[in-house]
Order: structure tokens, then C-alpha cells, then sequence
């Protein structure tokens, strides 16, 4: 398949500018997406971009990912209903250098092939442009007509609309005659709510250089139930181990909707177009099974982070359903258990409490009220309906010591099959 034929049965094209298809079919094409650096860390909200670049660079043309440092500094209005914050030059330069490593997992910045992935940051060649130039040289091409007609600059002149974002248009537009001239940059791609902004910069390629220049939009990935892609009740979906841990990045995917599953394994995946359809046929014949949203969670998690995390990511997710031990659990990071054990009710007792050793009844019945009486708890011991830290109890009067807690932190107990506690030791 070529690339756009590729990207078409992905469901990755939603606009595109007549001629694109023709020019990446003659020529090794220079193509760039703009990334916002307004944080450290992209969200897989940006993951249909660089999956954009990811499949441009494989079918052998050059990939320019563009950190808009002047942009950021303004704030695109498109889908937004207000301004956003102005960054700093130097939280601008962190941010970047964040991204780029985070995009380094996907694409290829370092080799010596003709087509190797470059990073730019607009604020290099914007920085030193006099407003007076850029009026000049820039604003006179585009008349304010052209500019009120695009959707960004309507929708938001019933809210009010700064001079300062009315420019973002041309600004963006500038940015691509710059790659047009100066890394013969012939296609911008982006997200549909992008296609104003990028064609205005095709106009301006071509009343300021005679030249020609293309555009190619992905549509705007939603959710089968109308939700925001990529947003929890924690907010976003994080790159950044840091910000989103592996097991809660691996959690999103595997919980995503068979109807959403079918489409994303197509948007966030390298599988081949064979291997997909085979997986949507077995996913279908037994949804129960989660076919694909485990594979869609396992290729996405590994592209992100890597093998050893989704290897922990796996063992920690099967913790809930029975299958974890207590080495298990004592390998996990402290973040990832309680991760995995978020919104479960949390009692303490104090480290002194367990210098000598407590009865697991006392500890569950009387310490902390787990269970509501000692009766209660011995009637399901006897049931053997009690663990902690996964080791099932056998005796009510079995003494337990810091020794027995998850390194020296957690007491992890299960109440019949469903029902979580977490004992948290408290310093003397």
C-alpha cells in the first residue's frame, strides 16, 4: 500500500489537499506537524500525530516534528474557548527536550539516512522577527477577509477574540513557508481542527514564493460514547511515566470500548492490516475474552515505555483478578501498588504496634475495622475467605510483624474475592 492508501484504511485522513497523494507517490516528500510545549510530556491525545510521522518516516520520507515555541506563547484559538497561559523561554527549552525524547521512541532522529526525523522549535526563527518585518513581509499577503472566514477565528468572536490570537493563523502559516524555504518542507499534517491554519500557510507559499505546497488532516479521535479521548477523572493520559505509571497507561487501553478498540488498534498500532482484521474477527466471535483491547494495550504500552514495563504492568493488572503473589507484589513500586489499589478503603497502625508481633485478629478486628467483630472475622476465616499481602489465613490467632508487611510499608488484605484494604504503617 502507499502511505495514504495506508493511512485511509487506518482511518487517519480526513481533508487532504488535491495533489498530496501524487507528490508523496514521485518524491522522497519533507512533511512536519506542529506539537504545543505548553508541558513536558505529551499525552496520547498527541499520539495520532506522531503516529502520523511514525508511518511518513517508514514509508521512506523525512519527518519534521516542529516544537511551537512562538506559537506557544501565543495560543492557537482553534477548539478553544478561551486564552491559553504564555510560557517562558526556558520552561519552552525544557519542554522541549522532554519531548523530544519521548518522540524518539517512535521515530528516528539519529541515524545518517536521508529521511532521518528532525526536531525545530519556531520560536528560533521568530524570535528575531520585528513586528514591523513580520507585517510587512507576512501580513500583507493575507488579507483579514481570508482570515474571518476560517471556523477558529468565527466560532470564537462571539466569546471575544485577542489581536494576539486573530495573528496565530498567520504566524502558523509563517511557519510552514519557512520550512518551505529553508528545508524543503512541502506538507503539513495535523489534526482536522488544524486545516485553516495549514492552508493559510499553502497560501502564503504561493502568493509569496509561486511554490506549491500540501496539507493532510487525521480526524479528531472520540469515543464511541461521546466522552473526550484521553482524558480520566484524573485528566490526561500522560506519556511520562511520572505523570501517568505504566499500569494506569496500560489500565486506559485495556478499558477502552469493543467499538473504540476496533478503531484505535487501527490509529495506535503498527499491526499489519491482516493481523487487525484476524483480531477483530476472534475479538467478535468472543468479546468476553478482550482480545483486542489486550493486544491494543500490550503494542501501545511497549511503544511508549517499554517490554519490562509492560511485563509489570501485566503482573500487576492480574493482582485483581486473583493471580499475583506476595513476591509480586513485593516487586512492585510503591506508586504502581497504590495505583493499583486506588479509591480501596486505607486504615493505619503505628510500626510500634508490630515490634512484637499482633494477632491478625486483633490487627483486622480491633486495629483497624475491617471486619466489625472477631466473630465475624473467624467465621470467614474458617470460610477461607481472608488473605494478606495474597497468602490466605488459616488462623485467627496467627501473629503478624513488620517482617510480614510489603516492605516494611503495606499490609494488602482481601475480604472474600472482591473487597480491597490497605494497612498502612505509620512511623513510631
Amino acid at each position: 500500500m502507499t502511505l495514504v492508501e495506508e493511512l485511509r484504511w487506518r482511518g487517519m485522513v480526513h481533508d487532504m489537499m488535491p495533489g498530496t497523494e501524487e507528490l508523496l507517490a514521485k518524491e522522497m516528500v519533507t512533511a512536519y506537524v506542529g506539537f504545543d510545549p505548553t508541558s513536558d510530556s505529551l499525552h496520547i491525545g498527541h499520539l495520532v500525530s506522531i503516529m502520523l510521522l511514525k508511518h511518513l518516516q517508514k514509508a521512506g520520507h523525512k519527518p519534521i516534528a516542529l516544537i511551537g515555541g512562538a506559537t506557544g506563547m501565543i495560543g492557537d484559538p482553534s477548539g478553544k474557548s478561551e486564552e491559553r497561559n504564555l510560557l517562558d523561554e526556558t520552561t519552552l527549552r525544557h519542554n522541549q527536550e522532554c519531548i523530544k525524547k519521548q518522540m524518539a521512541r517512535f521515530l528516528d532522529f539519529e541515524s545518517d539516512v536521508p529521511n532521518k526525523a528532525e526536531m525545530v522549535n519556531n520560536y528560533d526563527w521568530m524570535k528575531d522577527f520585528s513586528f514591523l518585518e513580520f507585517i510587512r513581509d507576512v501580513g500583507k499577503l493575507i488579507t483579514v477577509n481570508y482570515m474571518m472566514a476560517k471556523d477558529s477565528v468565527k466560532k470564537r468572536l462571539e466569546t471575544g477574540l485577542s489581536f494576539t490570537e486573530f495573528s496565530y493563523q498567520l504566524v502558523q502559516g509563517y511557519d510552514f513557508l519557512y520550512l518551505y524555504q529553508h528545508k524543503n518542507c512541502k506538507l503539513q499534517m495535523g489534526g482536522s481542527d488544524q486545516w485553516g491554519n495549514i492552508v493559510t500557510g499553502t497560501e502564503l507559499i504561493r502568493r509569496k514564493s509561486g511554490g506549491e505546497a500540501y496539507a493532510l488532516t487525521c480526524p479528531l479521535i472520540t469515543k464511541s460514547d461521546g466522552g473526550k479521548f484521553g482524558k480520566t477523572e484524573q485528566g490526561n493520559v500522560w506519556l511520562d511515566a511520572e505523570k501517568t505509571s505504566p499500569y494506569a497507561f496500560y489500565q486506559f487501553w485495556l478499558n477502552v470500548s469493543d467499538q473504540d478498540a476496533e478503531k484505535y488498534i487501527k490509529i495506535f498500532t503498527l499491526l499489519s492490516r491482516q493481523e487487525i482484521d484476524q483480531l477483530i474477527m476472534q475479538h467478535r466471535e468472543a468479546p468476553h475474552m478482550r482480545i483486542l483491547q489486550k493486544k491494543l494495550a500490550e503494542e501501545v504500552t511497549r511503544m511508549v515505555h517499554s517490554q519490562d514495563e509492560l511485563d509489570t504492568a501485566i503482573e500487576a493488572s492480574e493482582i485483581l483478578f486473583g493471580k499475583g503473589t506476595t513476591e509480586t507484589l513485593k516487586k512492585l513500586d510503591e506508586k504502581v501498588f497504590l495505583n493499583i489499589f486506588e479509591g480501596v478503603p486505607v486504615f493505619e497502625i503505628r510500626q510500634a504496634s508490630l515490634v512484637n508481633g499482633i494477632t491478625v485478629s486483633d490487627l483486622l478486628a480491633k486495629e483497624t475495622t475491617i471486619f466489625s467483630s472477631k466473630g465475624e472475622f473467624r467465621r470467614m476465616v474458617e470460610g477461607g475467605g481472608v488473605s494478606i499481602n495474597k497468602k490466605k489465613i488459616d488462623n485467627a490467632e496467627k501473629k503478624v510483624t513488620l517482617d510480614d508487611s510489603l516492605n516494611q510499608k503495606y499490609f494488602l488484605i482481601q475480604k472474600g474475592k472482591k473487597n480491597y484494604f490497605i494497612i498502612k504503617i505509620t512511623p513510631k
